[in-house]
């Protein structure tokens, strides 16, 4: 069957923050310039939003800049933040509240906003529409386009109708390719295809390791009694300290009785017992936490990795036909628990440098094309260097921010979390990151499990289904949906490694970091057997990071697979 190829002036893999601000702005751009501009946007999930997940706190700066008259045009920012409170967890019982005028300087909400990230982008995706953006939801981005001289000319989306052997079936339809001047990847955190273009164009030579944690969040509604909109809580220390594990936990009252709560757990933690879902478990009984959901009702539950490796791990941001945004390059400011604002800005001064490039293309004199492999839909030998994209970043106050935060991260990693902590309050907190030097972790989150023999094992107790749950009841509340009949999403590099190495030496991590089941170790037939339950993933790609032996790889399933979160 002929593939079919559609020809843009831009493709844009991702209607995240940063990808639909790019497509937004791009159309502006082309608007003030009086010229046609082509722009589509792929979404892997069936509609946008439905795989996004934030705490989420939005500081506007970007959306400011973006669309002035936000709140005419009707954005989903309806909760202002009115309270910051910052509780350090002794332990399971006690807690102390840091002084506001300390906790402010690190963690600063005033002008913030109580958002769901979900509803944020289908808005942004309203206004991409209203300006001529082509949206292509529910279509995976699966394999990047070379020209005959190596340059991305486009993407390639996921083939539809496999079987499990990846086999045609009855209705088998072969994937798009979609050609452009230019490909901008705005994927989120650890992006399937950026990794790869990361690789291919060694973007990573001369920057530090990526570092990542794993966010879980649930949604509940809780006694009317008991809220406050507009209040924001934080907390660290237990139960993550038990294990010297960074993170921390937050809980955001937003609107129609509403919280948002989560744990974030640093994955470069040692101990192979730990389960990141089972500590939020935990913390959700803290006498702090427990009284405002009595009574209350989970309604939501999702969990993606963020990054957190800081400014001195972001690669290079440009190579030959396209650029990185957004959480792709590791856009994240990780003291603020903060990424949509910067990341959104990345998109904005990629979409000013492609503009740019465009426009200057265009005003050049028509050359004819030597016939040949170069010749081809999207291929541009005379095509822009995009360097100035890094320049941009780097003269704009989205790098100004993660400048100030470059230390903390790597801080926690060096000196421990209380340490840490001390040092970031220092340099972060009161210095605005003006300490003459950079901090740099360069072991992979990957690398830094212990052996059984030199773990304590970690046990918790079984849910109430009040309060605490099993993971499997979580799913559900995912909305997550994969067709069975389809190729594992979840590829193993060696399938017999799990249980060559893993199992005896790390007791397969896998079953306790993944925060859906979808890992198991179970008998079957008298022989000990690895069990994939891929249609339980929520497409957190904690696997892909965390797994020792990076045996695991995650790959974009048939399209509009996964989660289907209303408005996490």
């Amino acid at each position: 069957m002929e593939r079919e190829t559609l020809e843009y002036d831009v493709v844009i893999v991702g209607a995240g923050p940063a990808g639909l601000s790019a497509a937004c702005r791009l159309k502006q751009n082309a608007l003030r310039q009086g010229r046609e501009l082509s722009v589509c946007v792929l979404e892997k999930a069936a509609e946008v939003g439905a795989h996004s997940l934030s705490g989420a706190l939005l500081q506007p700066t970007a959306l400011n800049e973006l669309f002035p008259d936000w709140r005419e045009r009707g954005a989903p920012l309806r909760v202002p933040v009115t309270r910051d409170d910052v509780h350090y967890l002794l332990s399971e019982r006690r807690s102390v509240r840091f002084p506001g005028v300390l906790a402010s300087r690190v963690i600063h909400n005033d002008g913030n906003y109580i958002i769901s990230l979900g509803l944020l982008c289908r808005w942004l995706a309203e206004q991409a529409q209203d300006l001529g953006v082509e949206i292509y939801a529910g279509f995976t981005a699966s394999e990047v386009l070379y020209d005959a001289d190596g340059a991305v000319r486009g993407v390639r989306t996921g083939d539809m109708g496999l079987d499990r052997e990846s086999n045609p079936k009855a209705g088998f339809q072969p994937g798009v390719d979609l050609v452009a001047s230019y490909t901008l990847f705005a994927e989120g955190c650890r992006g399937h295809l950026g990794k790869q273009l990361i690789q291919r164009f060694d973007l990573d030579r001369d920057c530090g390791t990526q570092h990542y944690a794993i966010g879980i969040k649930e949604v509940w509604e809780i006694d009317p009694a008991r809220h406050e909109p507009g209040k924001v809580l934080h907390c660290f220390g237990w139960p993550l300290s038990r294990s010297s594990t960074g993170g921390g936990a937050f809980l955001y009252h937003g609107e129609h009785n509403q919280v948002s709560l989560g744990l974030i757990t640093d994955l470069n933690y040692r101990n192979p017992w730990l389960s990141p879902f089972d500590e939020l478990q935990q913390w959700k009984l803290h006498p702090l936490i427990k009284p405002m959901l009595a009574g209350g009702k989970r309604i939501a539950y999702g969990a993606r990795a963020i990054n957190k490796g800081g400014l001195q791990a972001v690669p290079k941001l440009s190579f030959p036909g396209g650029l990185l945004l957004g959480c792709d390059a590791g856009f994240m400011n990780y003291p603020k628990i903060k990424g949509n604002h910067t990341a959104m800005k990345s998109g904005m001064l990629a979409a000013d440098v492609v503009a740019d490039a465009l426009h200057s293309e265009a005003a050049r004199p028509a050359i004819p094309l030597p016939a040949g492999p170069s010749s081809q839909p999207g291929s541009n030998p005379a095509r822009a260097d995009l360097t100035s994209y890094q320049t941009a970043v780097r003269q704009s106050w989205l790098y100004r921010e993660l400048y100030q935060a470059r230390n903390v991260a790597p801080a926690m990693h060096r000196f421990g979390m209380l340490l840490g902590s001390l040092f970031s309050f220092v340099d972060y907190g009161l210095l605005r990151g003006r300490l003459p030097l950079t901090l740099r972790d360069d072991q992979p989150d990957h690398a830094t499990l212990l052996p059984l023999d030199r773990a304590t094992p970690i046990t918790y107790p079984k849910p109430d289904g009040v309060i605490t749950f099993d993971k499997l009841a979580s799913v559900y509340l995912a909305n997550t949906h994969h067709r069975e009949d389809q190729p594992c999403h979840l590829q193993l590099r060696d399938p017999d490694l799990p249980l060559q190495y893993n199992l005896p030496r790390f007791q397969e991590p896998a079953q306790r970091y993944c925060p859906a089941g979808v890992y198991e170790v179970v008998e079957e037939g008298g022989k000990t057997v690895f069990r994939i339950n891929a249609q339980n993933c929520v497409h957190c790609k904690t696997c892909d990071i965390k797994d020792p032996t990076q045996n695991i790889t995650w790959v974009p399933p048939e399209a509009g697979g996964g989660p289907n979160y209303s408005a996490m």
